[in-house]
């Protein structure tokens, strides 16, 4: 069976409908990291003109997800339990990017924590997020 990974580097963002849709770029998947970028355009602001806060906690999510699909085994799969993000910076131009990691891979429940930077490096939101591994 193709894992999603798999299916990431094969087909590239058009594997992952939201990436396609959004245009979150892969730019990592390995040594136990995820990362994504996304060129911030006016579409994605909310009515104050800054990128719509969701969006930080999809693309930190996402990130996560990428470091997480790397720890599962064979016909193991997952979904999320619970998230929280803290916003620090409202950004309304240039690229974000997103990187995630894994905390903690336990048996049944795996914790991670994604942060998004804006294009100078400046760190805009962290998120942690818990997942419920699961047997297909």
């Amino acid at each position: 069976m193709t894992s999603y990974l798999d299916r990431l580097r094969a087909e590239g963002e058009q594997a992952n409908p939201f990436f396609a849709w959004m245009g979150i770029r892969v730019a990592r998947a390995d040594g136990g990291m995820g990362e994504l970028e996304l060129d911030v355009r006016p579409d994605l602001w909310n009515g104050e003109g800054w990128v719509q806060g969701g969006l930080y906690t999809a693309l930190a999510d996402e990130a996560v997800v990428l470091a997480v699909y790397q720890t599962l085994e064979e016909g193991e799969t997952i979904a999320s339990i619970t998230e929280s993000t803290a916003f620090l910076r409202g950004v309304n131009r240039g690229t974000l990017r997103a990187i995630g990691r894994v905390t903690k891979r336990g048996r049944r429940v795996i914790f991670g924590e994604g942060q998004v930077f804006d294009g100078d490096g400046k760190l805009c939101s962290t998120t942690t997020v818990s997942y419920a591994v699961s047997r297909r």
